[in-house]
């Protein structure tokens, strides 16, 4: 029996979304990582015959339609007309319960929107893109997840040569910002209402009989991305890459380049070696993601009203919703990082300072929520301000027991730290050795477990991490 149940309703689409494409050859593929727990999910579990050709791309699955996206976007604020130019979609699977998936390999040879690349990746990118988008999703933050890595026999050169691999990325689908922005460039009105409707249908079906159903599907998508970045800025995660073709409409986290966790808390931290102006710091990423959804905003104008003027003014009133959508689902997050179960407007004070005294202090952001009822570790100024944590909890009249309960729910323990990431990764990919990732792995996989991961998953980066940069990978 055919594990695989392909049905792939966005080659159904008009042809201008799309290119059909064939991955690269690869000389020696070998199976590196494969993530069961998600093929049971997918109703995958039961896979055989040689999975380093079929997650290599040699040999195609029963039902595939191997395709390139198209899709343009804002690539830190100068626009683009892009594409999928490493990566090739095999189709979309029906897991048993009926739900819908992209399969698709990324680093795969050259497609028809490549340009000047070669269409590759390296492993180690492609093993961080397996460790963060899995941490991720232990954390409970909407994400695309990772099957399986490969390698492909072959050596690339990305300043030096490396191995060269193929990761498979499992998405609720890859339509984008930036597909809309590719439709709306194209000035095609027809197409554009198609490719809102297809998107409307697969992501949010409760609107499809919706009066008003487009302005419906902005403010859906405001809301959706409001409360991911929430989730981001909560526990310290830094996208590093926040481009227009970055920004998935299903709502879930996509594309993980220059990707890295906080360690001593700074709004104003960047890791990622080509964001030199600090455009995407981890304290601007509410900010960016309003900027996006402008941009987003902008090319659905044709279908919110018939003239322009009566267009923009809806435009502009969902689009001022936003910075509340993401206030509200960030203090309440935040409020949970405490241990609180109600709202009092004094929270917002409250979480303030300690967010001030975090930036004063150097903190460590994980650690701080992590031992956040244990003030002896720290100096007057966090003492002063435990004792009006402790007063807003017994005014709130809740147990220590229950206000721990839901802090180590929302607390992890431990994160994909930078300094552990790059240690897993130098060994897989310089010494071919692959503990250091597997344990990695099984520690991420219950970030939420305050009793079992060795102390080392705890600690923060050493000194000599200072400066720690990370790379897209292309």
């Amino acid at each position: 029996m055919n594990p695989w149940q392909f049905d792939n309703t966005y080659t159904r689409l008009p042809a201008v979304f799309f290119e059909r494409a064939t991955p690269a050859p690869a000389s020696a593929p070998q199976l590196v990582l494969f993530n069961q727990r998600l093929a049971e999910a997918l109703g995958l579990a039961d896979l055989d015959g040689d999975l380093a050709a079929l997650f290599a791309g040699q040999a195609l699955p029963e039902g595939a339609e191997p395709i390139a996206q198209a899709y343009a976007g804002h690539q830190f604020g100068g626009f683009n007309m892009l594409g999928d130019g490493r990566a090739i979609l095999l189709g979309e699977h029906l897991t048993p319960s009926g739900t819908r998936f992209d399969i698709q390999l990324k680093g795969s040879g050259r497609t028809p929107y490549s340009r000047r690349g070669d269409g590759l990746a390296a492993l180690g990118p492609m093993l961080r893109e397996y460790i963060i988008s899995e941490a991720m999703h232990a954390l409970g933050i909407p994400t695309t997840r990772s099957l399986a890595v490969v390698t492909t026999g072959e050596r690339i050169y990305r300043e030096t040569l490396r191995p060269g691999a193929i990761l498979t990325r499992v998405a609720a689908s890859h339509l984008r910002v930036g597909t809309f922005q590719y439709a709306a460039a194209r000035r095609d009105d027809t197409n554009l209402r198609l490719l809102a409707d297809y998107t409307i249908a697969r992501h949010y079906p409760e609107l499809t009989e919706a009066e008003d159903k487009y302005a419906a599907f902005l403010r859906a998508v405001l809301a959706r991305q409001a409360a991911l970045i929430a989730q981001w800025q909560c526990v310290g995660f830094i996208h590093g890459v926040m481009n227009t073709d970055n920004m998935a409409l299903s709502g879930e986290t996509i594309d993980y380049g220059p990707c890295a966790f906080l360690d001593t808390y700074h709004p104003g931290t960047v890791f990622s070696s080509i964001d030199t102006e600090g455009r995407y710091a981890f304290g601007n990423q509410p900010g960016m993601a309003h900027w996006n959804l402008t941009r987003f905003a902008e090319t659905l104008l044709p279908l919110l009203a018939p003239t322009e003027e009566d267009a923009v003014g809806i435009a502009v009133e969902a689009l001022n919703t936003f910075p509340d959508l993401y206030e509200d689902a960030w203090l309440t997050r935040m409020r949970h990082k405490l241990g609180l179960h109600s709202a009092e407007e004094s929270d917002s004070e409250l979480i303030a300072d300690l967010v001030s005294w975090m930036e004063a202090s150097e903190a460590d952001f994980t650690n701080t929520f992590r031992t956040l009822d244990d003030p002896t570790s720290k100096d007057a100024t966090f003492a002063a301000w435990h004792a009006r944590w402790q007063a807003r909890l017994q005014h709130e009249g809740t147990s220590d027991a229950d206000a721990l309960a839901l802090m180590r729910a929302t607390n992890p323990a431990v994160i994909p730290r930078n300094h552990l990431v790059e240690e897993a990764l130098s060994a897989a990919e310089n010494d071919n050795n692959l503990e250091p990732l597997h344990a990695l792995l099984e520690v991420l996989a219950q970030p939420y477990d305050y009793s079992s991961a060795p102390s080392k998953y705890h600690e923060p980066a050493p000194a000599s991490a200072c400066g720690y940069k990370t790379f897209c990978g292309t």
